[in-house]
């Protein structure tokens, strides 16, 4: 898993190089800044299509788009410490973060909108339904992460407003209820053994904090309202209604990524905390502070920031 990440990340890595060095010289500048200030003019040189593919190349392997998306679950398998390690090292946002950066320079083209869309909607489904497929709490955790930064590819396609603005309040969003679950996923694999969904049961009495922060992140991510994900769901699916290119195959890409990760959300929420109480290698306990005190702080504040949307939450965005 480790060799699969290096070299899918690595090989995108060199394709962005040449794909920023192109540009860099068509500009006579290597600062980003400089390149979106004369926003429009690279479109329409003859070295547009060869960087656009080598900037894409690495965004999308960097953040685990299709067909790359496989090298990120597989990551996965790793214990909890080294797969945090390894988020901050290969940065999976960071592809997605490029593209909202260089949207000005290198957007606005149907090549642009079109193969995002297409690209960042492929995504977005099916992380959403290989979820279903698991049985590590992590690798469920991973396909709807890869869900996730499909929408954010999708969304920054539309090249609009809205679509910016929504593919913001989403990363926010994701951010405060992923980070959470991952760290859940953590403390049950600490206190009982185990992250298979099969071993798992009836941990709501044991670990009554784990499930309160549990629960609180998985109705956002089932975009419940009045939780954060809803703000974010509902930013989308005005983004999506002046989606230029694929409406309708947007539209039911939507859906079912909307449905599968409701879905996902109840099973993590409701299976391993308050199921029958199964059988684990570890007699169940909750942890100490230091392993949910971060997720706490996290849930907390996305329910600040829902709680007061006009003062907090829209402002951010």
């Amino acid at each position: 898993a480790a060799l699969q990440a290096l070299l899918v990340t690595g090989a995108g890595g060199l394709a962005l190089l040449a794909g920023l060095v192109v540009i860099g010289n068509e500009f006579g500048t290597f600062r980003i800044s400089e390149w979106n200030a004369r926003a429009g003019e690279f479109v329409n040189t003859g070295l547009y299509g060869s960087a656009l593919v080598f900037v894409l190349a690495g965004a999308f392997t960097k953040s685990a788009q299709f067909p790359f998306h496989f090298w990120l679950p597989g990551a996965m398998a790793a214990p909890t410490p080294i797969s945090a390690f390894l988020h901050s090292a290969t940065m999976v946002k960071a592809g997605v973060y490029l593209l909202a950066r260089m949207s000005p320079t290198l957007g606005g083209s149907e090549a642009w909108e079109h193969t995002l869309t297409m690209v960042g909607g492929t995504t977005m489904a099916l992380g959403a339904v290989l979820a279903f497929g698991q049985d590590d709490l992590k690798k469920i955790l991973a396909y709807t992460t890869v869900s996730a930064l499909g929408a954010l590819v999708m969304l920054l396609g539309f090249s609009s407003e809205l679509g910016a603005a929504a593919a913001i309040a989403y990363l926010i969003v994701h951010a405060l209820y992923k980070g959470p679950l991952f760290h859940v996923a953590g403390i049950i694999d600490h206190e009982t053994g185990t992250r298979s969904l099969e071993r798992l049961g009836g941990l709501g009495r044991a670990m009554p904090v784990t499930a309160g922060v549990t629960a609180l992140a998985a109705l956002s991510m089932a975009g419940v309202p009045p939780f954060l994900g809803a703000a974010a769901k509902q930013a989308m699916r005005a983004a999506e209604a002046e989606a230029p290119a694929y409406h309708m195959a947007v539209e039911v890409a939507a859906f079912v990524t909307n449905a599968a990760t409701a879905a996902v959300a109840i099973l993590l929420a409701g299976l391993v905390f308050w199921r029958r109480p199964r059988d684990t290698p570890k007699a169940p306990h909750e942890g100490s502070v230091g392993l949910w005190g971060g997720a706490a702080v996290l849930v907390v504040v996305a329910v600040g920031l829902a709680l007061l949307p006009g003062l907090a939450f829209d402002p951010l965005v």
